[in-house]
């Protein structure tokens, strides 16, 4: 499932990271990487804000469709 469908709190293993190759790299700098732990802290105003690699991150909507939990 989209990482936008996870639940608020919950630790969920990123399974895989889409989009067009410069995204990927982007996502993957920022720690979305396929086997790490990713938690969804708050979702607002289209907006998501997440933990991953003990860092707290924003991340828009279109981004988080593309990484898969």
């Amino acid at each position: 499932m989209p990482l936008t469908l996870a639940d608020v709190g919950e630790e969920n293993i990123i399974k895989k990271v889409g989009g067009a190759p410069e995204v990927k790299k982007h996502l993957e700098s920022l720690g979305f990487v396929v086997g790490g732990g990713v938690t969804v802290i708050a979702a607002m105003g289209g907006n998501i804000i997440v933990s991953v690699k003990e860092s707290r991150i924003a991340i828009s909507k279109e981004m988080a469709q593309r990484i898969t939990v």
